[in-house]
Parts: structure tokens; C-alpha cells; sequence
């Protein structure tokens, strides 16, 4: 169901769903689903999605995850698995204009990438999500940090929109990733908002591998990680689900028809 007070406030969750395999080692669909309903989120970045087409709905993951919550979705493809594909998926109750998947992967390792959607809110309103999953080794990471502050991704000229950037960032010290986000974007400093803000593995969870960013044109009112019975088992990882306030924001119609071209070119 659609929230009332969409002009002011819009709750955003990151979610790497381990290819909705738990940590019983059963791959179940339908657990993520539950934790998806528990988190309720406008708009949900979630990593590690397969997409089979098969009798099963539940083996196309992201069009299984949106159908069931009544909402819009694109998929950024970053290789293929199991005879289907494997990437990020971001899913929103708000009408989806355009989608841009960036590669950022490095050379000898597993494909990467970010996907870019571009959405209005009530009003006209344009924002800009960036769904990320970056690698697991140290040099992999600053070089998928150096494309990604680059004026091909987060910083392209003709973006006008608010952004917000999150995902599985795979780093839980302060590495170039973090330092360079952390010069261009708000930072949420976790101990204003939560005690534990650890999100894997997810029945012990030690490392914070999932991060939010975002433009000051929004305000951070509840950043949490969200343990319940169900999400200690349907995943590796945990939410991590942040709640905003829109303070200024952009109402430029045309800026959102520009971004509409631009990346069915980029596509």
C-alpha cells in the first residue's frame, strides 16, 4: 500500500540476498519476501538477484520479489548464472523513468556493477538511486571506487536529480571507497542512529559491508539494521533500511526528460 506522506518522507532499504539462499543452505524466495514485507521500504536496492525464466515464478527472483509487493522494478544484468542472470535489482513503489547499468568490474575477477534508476516522486520530484555491489579484494575495490566517483557514474554533468547511493560496499574499514564517498556525499555517522550496525553474517553479524550515502538535499531521520527471527535466516547479510526527510528538492520536469535520453543511450 502506498503511504500517505510521500512528499515529505520516503524510506529507502539496501539488501544483499545471497540468491535468496539462507544461511540453512535452502534457497527460499519466499523468506525474502517475508523480510521484504517486514521492512515495508518505498524503494529497495537488493544485490546477488537470478533471474531464470522457468515454470516457477519464484526462479526470476526480481520479478517474483516485485509482483508480490505491488511494485515497479529494473534489473542490472552483471553476468550469467545457471542458465539465467545474476545482478542487482532496484525495486520502487514510485514510477521508474529510465535504468543504466555501469560495469565496474576489474580485470580476473567476478563481473560488478551499479545500477543507476531515475524515478519521480509526487510533484515531479527527481531522484536518482545507485544500486552497488563491489568486490571482495583490496585493489579490485579502489579501482571500482576511482570509476565510480567519475563523471561517467555518480558525478555525470547532466544528472540534476537528488542522489542517493548504497549497496554491498564489501568494506568495513575506512578504505579509499569510503574516504571518497565520504567527500562528495553525506555520511551517516552510525553511532547517531543505531548501537549495532552490523550487517554480515547475519545470524553473527561482525562486518559492516552495507552503506547508504546521500545528497544534503535530503535528512537522515532512522538509519537501522533490521534483525528479526526471519531475516537472521533468510540471507548472509541483514538490511540495512534508512528513513529520509525531502528538506530541498528538485522539481524540474525537463531535467528528468534529459536524464531519460541520456541513459537509454548509456544503455
Amino acid at each position: 500500500m502506498i503511504k500517505a506522506d510521500y512528499t515529505n518522507r520516503i524510506r529507502v532499504a539496501t539488501y544483499n540476498i545471497h540468491k535468496c539462499r539462507g544461511l540453512d543452505g535452502r534457497v527460499r524466495p519466499a523468506r525474502i519476501l517475508e523480510v521484504l514485507r517486514e521492512v515495508d521500504a518505498d524503494i529497495i536496492a537488493l544485490q546477488e538477484v537470478v533471474r531464470i525464466e522457468a515454470d516457477r515464478r519464484e526462479k526470476d527472483q526480481a520479478n517474483f520479489m516485485a509482483s508480490e509487493l505491488g511494485m515497479n522494478f529494473h534489473f542490472g544484468e552483471n553476468r550469467q548464472l545457471n542458465g539465467g542472470t545474476y545482478g542487482n535489482a532496484l525495486l520502487s513503489r514510485f514510477p521508474l523513468r529510465a535504468s543504466c547499468n555501469y560495469d565496474i568490474s576489474t580485470s580476473d575477477r567476478e563481473p560488478r556493477g551499479c545500477l543507476r534508476v531515475d524515478m519521480n516522486l509526487p510533484g515531479g520530484s527527481l531522484l536518482h538511486v545507485f544500486n552497488i555491489h563491489m568486490g571482495t579484494a583490496f585493489l579490485e575495490r579502489r579501482k571500482q571506487a576511482l570509476k565510480l566517483v567519475s563523471p561517467k557514474i555518480l558525478h555525470q554533468p547532466t544528472l540534476s536529480g537528488t542522489r542517493i547511493v548504497l549497496g554491498d560496499f564489501n568494506e568495513w574499514t575506512r578504505g579509499l571507497t569510503t574516504r571518497l564517498l565520504r567527500q562528495h556525499f553525506v555520511a551517516p555517522d552510525l553511532r547517531d542512529h543505531m548501537e549495532h550496525s552490523r550487517t554480515y553474517p547475519g545470524v553473527l553479524p561482525f562486518l559492516h559491508l552495507d552503506h547508504v550515502y546521500f545528497d544534503p538535499t535530503l535528512r537522515l531521520d532512522h538509519l537501522t539494521v533490521h534483525k528479526t527471527r526471519a531475516s537472521l535466516i533468510a540471507s548472509d547479510h541483514l538490511p540495512l533500511v534508512a528513513d529520509f526527510s525531502l528538506t530541498a528538492w528538485t522539481k524540474d520536469s525537463t531535467s528528468a526528460k534529459t536524464s531519460d535520453k541520456r541513459s537509454e543511450v548509456a544503455a
